[in-house]
């Protein structure tokens, strides 16, 4: 199908709310040279409800009913609820226990380091959630990544063996209620702040590369990048020439953004190497979360 005639079907399906397999489906995740279906990991996704609108695939039924059907075997699932909730544990476990009942799902905790406890959340989500990662909005919670909290996370964060997801942005600020306005987060001071905690390993979420980025983010092998928010037919393939395709994680920001748009852009559109796309839409998440010593 034509990129055209595939995000009108995809966006027709997002509009009316209803989930269909004619725009895009599992059997036509293939690689460029026809290599056989790709099985697709993706690392940015969430459940329950956008506060601000409601969104077409909120229901945590009709979000993965759509990913088995784009081919989605695993998915990395934080809560909306994280952004505005100020209880973060009790965020936490609803997650848990909802991911629970799908396969496919693995819980992502949310964690606020600039509110009292937050050291037991992330402990929980570690032990007793059996978490792999955990995922931080500090535009949200009002801090910066060269802040002392953020560093003492990170610490936290090596030690239990968590992948830390930042999310760059989860709105364009553009369309943003007037009374949450924030920012996108200012990638600047996070290249130090990982080189001074030996171990951790960090994934930038949401974020739109304008321009190139600078040398310091460039050279730490150790930030990875989701392809959510990525401009252009070929934006996956420009970030790979950045930053290298070991650190190009899928995702989709779903369902705030429909996942045909990702799937699209990495599959269809980027002209990536078949050993380059099936790392990039799933070997790269295995190997952080699942093969760290």
């Amino acid at each position: 199908m034509k990129r055209r005639a595939l995000l009108e079907s995809s966006l027709s399906v997002a509009a009316a709310g209803i989930v269909s397999t004619s725009s895009l489906s599992k059997s036509e995740n293939r690689t460029q040279d026809g290599g056989g279906v790709l099985s697709v990991f993706d690392t940015n996704v969430s459940l329950f409800r956008w506060p601000f609108r409601r969104l077409p695939l909120d229901e945590t039924e009709a979000l993965v009913r759509r990913l088995r059907e784009l081919g989605v075997a695993r998915a990395l699932a934080g809560s909306f609820e994280g952004v505005l909730h100020r209880d973060c544990g009790a965020v936490n476990r609803r997650l848990a226990e909802e991911c629970a009942r799908f396969s496919e799902l693995l819980p992502v905790g949310t964690i606020d380091p600039g509110r009292p406890g937050w050291e037991s959340d992330l402990e929980e989500c570690a032990g007793e959630l059996g978490m792999r990662a955990i995922r931080l909005f500090p535009n949200y919670h009002g801090y910066a990544l060269g802040d002392r909290r953020f560093h003492a996370l990170l610490e936290r964060a090596a030690t239990a063996g968590l992948l830390v997801q930042v999310a760059v942005a989860l709105e364009d600020t553009r369309t943003q209620h007037r009374l949450v306005a924030v920012p996108d987060v200012d990638l600047g001071p996070l290249p130090e702040a990982v080189g001074r905690v030996p171990g951790v390993l960090v994934q930038v979420l949401n974020d739109r590369p304008r321009g190139a980025y600078p040398e310091a983010l460039l050279d730490e092998s150790r930030i990875s990048f989701d392809v959510a928010r990525v401009d252009g037919t070929d934006g996956v393939a420009r970030l790979r020439d950045m930053v290298g395709w070991e650190r190009v994680l899928f995702g989709s920001h779903a369902p705030f953004l429909i996942p045909e748009a990702a799937l699209i852009r990495t599959v269809h559109e980027s002209g990536l190497a078949e050993h380059e796309l099936r790392c990039i839409v799933g070997g790269n998440a295995e190997r952080l979360l699942f093969d760290k010593a």
